[in-house]
């Protein structure tokens, strides 16, 4: 990034409208105003050639100020609508907090559409949410059910949705469809699947998913060594392994959710997704512990209570006796990011305090 001539960055204040989100959002990607950043970050001033500066949620690490140019996340906003077959005129509604990626993408597309967002109470073409307010839109929330089905694409990200989840919801005459990526690809850059224009994908001799697209940051502001090892030739390596079948990628777990217990590997994201397929209507969340015998132990939370012997059993046949878990835990709400997530760190820190 070019240090010359620094622009100056204004945060988002949660006292702001929406309209005044978009207003300065629309001013600083045409740069006739000042940088703006989602949340608070560490430098008054950012390079002159950047636009927005998005921290990551720091899940696994101290937090990232993820930069982009204009050019990136207008490259986004245009793919996603090369590939929904947007028109100008038609709505998104904004059902996302606009101190994440996921949000300011839907601002960005409005702005390219020149029609300010709507809110759940108004009728939109499109919208995009997370499983979690899915799950709800499914399961009592009317207001969110009547707006989605209203919708004619509804873009689910943020985190994993369970084949049960999207299927649920086409019968309910939602036209779901999925979004992977992360922010620093501008947010979603695969869509069912399928890589949106101009986005490249690979997989390195380690198993991890590779991207590279005009849509990509333009670096870490805060960190400018992780980016340079995340990175080489124009690709972000990230930490989800995949394959490509065919023309489609598929994610099979992540390369920083394992742990180790008794010198065996267990991915806490396979654990969850095979139970989430296994009990439809209960959710879980899986994460390691500290334990004198297994160095690491495996705990199960649940939302509802855990038929243990039967889940047990399931993942011992599926996944193998040590994806068994050594301890479980019931509470009334899991706990979850923003954007609807695992907070693996609350849920430890919940099991620990219950045991």
């Amino acid at each position: 990034m070019n240090e010359n001539h620094p622009r100056l960055v204004a945060s988002i204040s949660p006292e702001w409208s929406i309209p005044q989100v978009a207003d300065a959002l629309s001013r600083a990607l045409a740069g006739d105003g000042p940088a703006l950043a989602a949340a608070p970050i560490s430098q008054q001033s950012v390079p002159a050639e950047i636009s927005v500066v998005v921290p990551t949620s720091g899940s696994t690490g101290a937090p990232k100020e993820v930069a982009f140019t204009s050019a990136a996340l207008l490259a986004s906003a245009r793919a996603a609508h090369k590939f929904l077959g947007a028109e100008p005129g038609e709505q998104w509604s904004l059902l996302l907090p606009v101190n994440h990626i996921a949000g300011i993408n839907v601002l960005v597309r409005a702005l390219e559409l020149s029609v300010p967002v709507v809110g759940i109470e108004d009728a939109a073409a499109y919208t995009a949410i997370v499983p979690t307010q899915l799950h709800r839109a499914l399961h009592g929330d009317q207001q969110l059910l009547s707006h989605l089905q209203g919708c004619k694409a509804v873009l689910v990200g943020g985190a994993a949705a369970s084949s049960h989840l999207l299927e649920s919801a086409r019968k309910a005459n939602i036209s779901v469809l999925t979004t992977y990526g992360m922010t620093e690809m501008s947010g979603g850059c695969i869509y069912n699947n399928q890589p949106l224009s101009g986005v490249e994908v690979k997989i390195s001799a380690t198993g991890n998913i590779q991207l590279r697209g005009p849509m990509m940051a333009a670096g870490y502001l805060n960190n400018l060594s992780a980016w340079k090892n995340a990175t080489e030739d124009g690709w972000f390596t990230t930490s989800d392994l995949g394959e490509l079948v065919g023309k489609e990628i598929r994610v099979t777990g992540r390369s920083d959710d394992q742990i180790i217990s008794g010198g065996e590997k267990i991915s806490l994201g396979a654990v969850e997704k095979f139970l989430s397929q296994e009990f439809h209507e209960q959710e879980f969340i899986a994460c390691g512990v500290p334990d004198l015998e297994w160095g690491t132990k495996l705990v199960l939370l649940s939302n509802l209570d855990i038929n243990i012997e039967s889940v047990r059993d399931k993942l011992k046949n599926s996944l193998g006796a040590h994806a068994v878990p050594k301890g479980f835990l019931t509470v009334e709400n899991l706990p979850l990011t923003s954007l609807g997530k695992p907070d693996r760190t609350i849920a430890r820190e919940l099991y620990l305090a219950a045991n």
